[in-house]
């Protein structure tokens, strides 16, 4: 999200802190949060996601089958059928009793994958970021019939552009395409999704290089094994199989971790998080698994936020206003968890 954090930790505890002024806390009001706070209205809630938007917020209940969202609601963006903004998690209820596998949101709009492999979305739609076949906003969760027949296993949502991983490995894009987003040798927008297509492939004996139609190379396969990467507004965390983390991209407030205030234009190993770093850290992250939905690694615009074994949370930013370059521990305290 924009400025607010977001933790889920150990007994299924929701924690929010930072910006509040649209209610995207979900605290009931409108106030800033410089500490932890535990979200009392998703007590009992068993929720197995948390997932931030430009300021608003979507939750999943496994137990319930339920899909809360709250915060600012410009472009009907929270799904309940109107664009006001909302104080308190609501239930969305056109995915009441839906099964949900993975919930992501971009800027203004959302998508939740079901387990059956069909994406719904929602909210602002000026790009055809929702994959509708039009650029009309939507208030409320629709089914993107494009896929009809085809099994999505995961979606990400840019700020205006998405992108979705079928069962079969397939990419697809759509949205804004003006900086050539998807790959497809062009920049305009895509109002369906399109797929990605390769102009060139070659497997070697455990790897895969992929050559795009626009040339651009990509490469998969036996590596240093990546098992979660999550993107902030201008920079990217990743964590390894050996539970190292990995930060890049833009680094001026502190927010990659890595005890300096640059920006850094290829990978760079977080020390005090890492297993060959100096602390020897744990990150959960390495038992990552997509269908469940959870993302432990998360960054923001400025500030990035890893929870560990034990609940605790190591975040690059703290509530006394000040830039942190490396991670430090914030620790919950009783009153904050009651």
């Amino acid at each position: 999200g924009s400025f607010l954090y977001f933790g889920l930790v150990a007994g299924d505890v929701v924690c929010s802190w930072g910006r509040g002024e649209d209610g995207q806390l979900g605290h009931g009001d409108a106030e800033d949060r410089s500490s932890p706070t535990q979200l009392s209205a998703l007590d009992e809630h068993q929720i197995v996601s948390v997932t931030c938007g430009a300021d608003h917020t979507v939750t999943y209940s496994q137990s319930r089958l339920e899909v809360y969202s709250w915060g600012w609601g410009d472009f009907g963006r929270l799904g309940h059928g109107n664009s006001s903004d909302l104080f308190t998690p609501l239930p969305i209820k056109a995915l009441h009793g839906v099964r949900i596998k993975q919930i992501a949101c971009g800027d203004n709009h959302c998508l939740a994958v079901t387990m059956e492999g069909e994406v719904q979305s929602w909210g602002r739609n000026q790009n055809g970021q929702l994959g509708l076949g039009n650029t009309e906003d939507s208030l409320v969760p629709q089914k993107i019939q494009a896929f009809e027949g085809v099994r999505i296993k995961m979606v990400a949502a840019g700020a205006e552009h998405t992108a979705a991983v079928t069962e079969d490995g397939d990419l697809y894009g759509w949205g804004w395409g003006r900086y050539g987003n998807f790959g497809l040798g062009d920049r305009n927008d895509r109002l369906v999704p399109e797929r990605v297509t390769s102009a060139s492939i070659s497997g070697g004996w455990r790897h895969t290089m992929a050559l795009t139609s626009d040339g651009k190379l990509y490469g998969w396969g036996w590596n240093k094994k990546v098992v979660q990467v999550s993107c902030g507004w201008r920079h990217t965390l990743a964590v390894t199989e050996r539970n190292n983390v990995f930060a890049w991209g833009r680094g001026t407030n502190g927010q990659l971790g890595i005890g300096e205030s640059l920006d850094r234009n290829s990978p760079k190993i977080i020390e005090a998080l890492s297993v060959d770093g100096a602390s020897g850290q744990h990150i959960e992250s390495s038992s990552f698994d997509p269908s469940s939905g959870k993302s432990w690694v998360s960054p923001s615009e400025r500030y990035a936020v890893v929870p560990g074994e034990t609940g605790q949370t190591d975040s690059t930013s703290k509530g006394n206003g000040g830039d942190i370059s490396v991670p430090l521990i914030t620790r919950l305290s009783a009153h904050q968890l009651t």
